[in-house]
């Protein structure tokens, strides 16, 4: 027998990317020397092919971002060739009914800034100020929902504790002066956009990870509950008054054993070695709630280059979705991590998380079966579900 899940009306079905993973060509970010994504998916080219894939799938959302070091290749100088591309590429999705969602910042920043200390220096919030607000004053007419960081701590963590992103420093003052910048540069952004459009909808993208203790003790189940909300929350207390809504990224789950040892639950496990663990993703919507804001998921995914788990993951993943709005979450939509293959960071071109298969040689583009299951989800706003899996 058959179970069918309906979504809330005017669900936002969809898929994501950033600008440095898909688009190629971008040579003048602070990832470009150390970490070059060259052509990457050829998406600056390709965007209405892929656009076409995105009604093909019936998806009617897409997030992304725009690539601050095209739009200011140099300080103060906006290139009007770049803003007319992101023009054509936002009347291409309103051609085809589908609702953008706009990320700002997403991991890349100009060379000249990182050159100039980057987030670290407090004298550098305006230059994002300033890029803010021309893109407000000329995408706006397009874009009615802003997501203006993609996951600050994962950045602040990578590119100024760890050292494993530009500008690679490791320096835990460093770290927190770039927290509390990109704060204040919320708070502003989110004023200055409210006080030019009324209609407007501001938010974050957040990086979640569920976090559960891994024995009994004591410690284990304090290092769990610090874990949770320096990770989980604490950027969220610090803009709470400052967001129309929150987006959640949602991947995996951690088992913490004291003194912060992270160890997998399970041998269930993506390409990359992280734990599949669907049940978390409800955990997470559920420990949201209390900011009684709506919620996107604004990514999730999973590296599966054989397409063999996919479904299975997208399909018990918005299993937990459904159930998180059953108890009241107010979720507004879920987006696929990513539409297409593309340079995943510190994976590169291995990792491939796409609905959409990319050959990285000829650009060419191929459907995966997994997104076509999600296709029929989308198109019927509803998860069927057989007896087995209820």
């Amino acid at each position: 027998m058959e179970k069918v899940l309906k979504f809330p009306e005017n669900f936002f079905w969809g898929a994501s990317t950033s600008a440095y993973q898909v688009e190629g060509g971008i040579e003048n970010s602070d990832w470009s020397e150390s970490n070059p994504a060259n052509k990457a998916c050829n998406h600056y080219l390709l965007f209405k092919e892929d656009f076409d894939i995105l009604k093909k799938l019936n998806l009617n959302a897409y997030r992304f971002s725009i690539e601050w070091s095209r739009l200011e290749p140099e300080k103060g100088k906006f290139d009007e060739k770049e803003i007319k591309h992101y023009l054509e590429l936002l009347n291409s999705l309103k051609e085809r009914k589908i609702t953008p969602f706009l990320t700002l910042h997403h991991f890349t920043n100009p060379l000249w800034f990182t050159k100039e200390g980057g987030w670290a220096k407090k004298q550098n919030r305006e230059y994002f100020l300033r890029f803010s607000e021309k893109v407000f004053k000329i995408f706006s007419p397009f874009v009615e929902w802003w997501i203006l960081f993609n996951e600050p701590l994962i950045y602040a963590s990578n590119a100024f504790l760890i050292g494993r992103w530009p500008p690679k420093k490791k320096n835990f003052v460093s770290f927190f002066k770039v927290l509390s910048n990109i704060i204040f540069c919320h708070k502003e952004i989110f004023k200055l956009f409210h006080k030019n459009q009324k209609n407007v909808k501001v938010g974050i993208a957040q990086s979640t990870i569920y976090f559960e203790p891994f024995g009994n003790s004591f410690f284990d189940k304090i290092n769990a509950k610090i874990c949770d909300y320096f990770w989980n929350r604490f950027l969220i207390e610090k803009i709470k008054e400052s967001l129309d809504f929150i987006g959640i990224n949602y991947y995996s789950r951690a088992k913490v054993e004291f003194p912060f040892l992270f160890k997998t639950g399970s041998n269930y496990l993506s390409d990359i070695g992280w734990e599949i663990y669907p049940k978390g993703i409800f955990e997470v919507l559920k420990s949201f709630k209390k900011y009684k804001l709506p919620i996107l998921i604004t990514e999730n995914g999973i590296a599966d280059a054989s397409d063999e788990k996919r479904e299975k993951f997208i399909k018990e993943h918005l299993y937990w979705v459904w159930q998180a709005i059953k108890e009241g979450v107010n979720v507004k939509g879920y987006f696929y991590w990513s539409l297409l293959d593309n340079f995943e960071w510190d994976f590169g071109f291995e990792a491939r998380f796409g609905l959409v298969g990319v050959d990285f040689k000829n650009f060419e583009r191929k459907i995966r079966p997994s997104a076509s299951f999600y296709s029929k989800v989308a198109a019927k706003n509803e998860l069927f579900l057989n007896e087995k899996e209820n």
